[in-house]
């Protein structure tokens, strides 16, 4: 049988999910291989050097490069308070004096008699890495981080904003083609992480960062919203860094785009689940998606997920494989793969591409670019 391999969105209600967590610069692993973690464990640990701030003392206490050592108050590596009296100088048989104050809180990190100048460095900036998930420590990195492993719901969207957060998850809109509405977004919604049907504007978002809402989880959005919350336009870039009180992960597309029944349905089922979200997107090499995991700990046993997980073993696409059309001007569109023609084919543009044809869920059939889908894990 054909099959071809494409870049696939995992929509998954039950799989093994791996999630490494590693700190940015080498430090300390708090917890052990095997050990079972909740999402707000903080697994490991280090500190950030503070930024540094540069003192001419010469030119504040009027002396010379050579003579700043006998005027300095602290040593290199001595703590130091801001405001606290650095350096100081006299002249006149000490009727006249010079001092020179920290602006800081930091230490000395060095003093250099040949230009005069003293580099004071802020306090270490404390990082810290929790699990994100509810899982168990699955492998140690020695000084960097850990890989945490749980098994539940994975599903992987096209676009989102904003870093990651944990809530209980809470459908709002009934159907997958009802918009989120400024009636939706209700007070006892705080703290939630909320699934919309097929789009959400921002005067929605903005209610729903006041009350407390933590995620939305939505079908579609319309750039023109994008650009009013973030307040410029994106362009390219990688997201998940962005400061706008909550994170937003559309599962389909731009525009008010229905969610897909399938991804709808098994969100409803784990209705009330503490969920993991995280809107870090990028779209170039090295692709990242933004996703939805929902730990199923206590509902099912490893081994009940690792015989559905070899079951479902993915080759590529094939014949009745679901995707998604990613390209204009079936974007976002689901469909199943009706067949993998093997020659080449002329497109319009006159190039010649491997294609594939598509049944689409409005029912048409049509030849696209393989390169213009991507299959659906199932």
């Amino acid at each position: 049988m054909a099959h071809a391999y494409t870049p696939g969105l995992r929509v998954v209600e039950k799989t093994i999910i791996y999630k490494e967590r590693r700190l940015p610069l080498r430090g300390t692993v708090l917890v052990k291989k095997g050990d079972k973690v909740q999402y707000d464990k903080i697994v490991a640990r280090t500190e950030l050097p503070g930024n540094v701030h540069m003192m001419n003392v010469v030119n504040k206490l009027n002396i010379t490069p050579g003579e700043i050592k006998d005027c300095m108050l602290k040593k290199e590596g001595d703590p130091i308070k801001r405001d606290e009296v650095l350096a100081k100088s006299s002249s006149f048989f000490g009727l006249f004096k010079s001092i020179c104050n920290s602006p800081i809180n930091g230490s000395v990190e060095s003093i250099s008699t040949v230009t005069g100048q003293v580099v004071l460095r802020e306090a270490p900036i404390p990082v810290e890495i929790a699990a994100y998930i509810d899982g168990i420590v699955d492998e140690v990195i020695e000084a960097e981080g850990v890989n945490v492993k749980t098994w539940g719901t994975y599903i992987q969207g096209i676009f989102g904003v904003g870093g990651e957060v944990v809530g209980d998850l809470q459908i709002v809109s009934k159907s997958v083609d009802k918009p989120l509405t400024m009636d939706d977004i209700t007070p006892n919604l705080k703290d939630k992480i909320i699934v919309g049907g097929s789009i959400v504007t921002n005067d929605v978002i903005q209610k729903a960062k006041k009350i407390g809402i933590k995620g939305i989880i939505v079908g579609g959005l319309d750039d023109k919203d994008l650009k009013e919350l973030l307040g410029y336009d994106l362009g390219v870039a990688i997201t998940g860094h962005e400061e706008i009180g909550l994170t937003i992960v559309v599962t389909e597309g731009f525009g008010q785009i229905k969610m897909a029944e399938k991804t709808y349905d098994i969100l409803k089922r784990n209705e009330g689940l503490k969920t993991s979200i995280n809107g870090a997107t990028q779209i170039r090499a090295g692709v990242i998606r933004p996703e939805v995991i929902v730990p199923l700990l206590e509902r099912y046993t490893l081994e009940e997920i690792l015989q559905e997980h070899e079951a479902k073993a993915q080759v590529g696409m094939e014949p009745g494989s679901l995707i998604r059309v990613i390209r204009k001007p079936y974007f976002g569109v689901l469909g199943k793969v009706v067949s993998l023609p093997h020659n080449l084919t002329e497109m319009e543009s006159e190039t010649k591409v491997r294609v594939v044809e598509v049944e689409l869920e409005t029912g048409e059939k049509v030849i696209l670019p393989r390169a213009n889908v991507e299959t659906i894990e199932s």
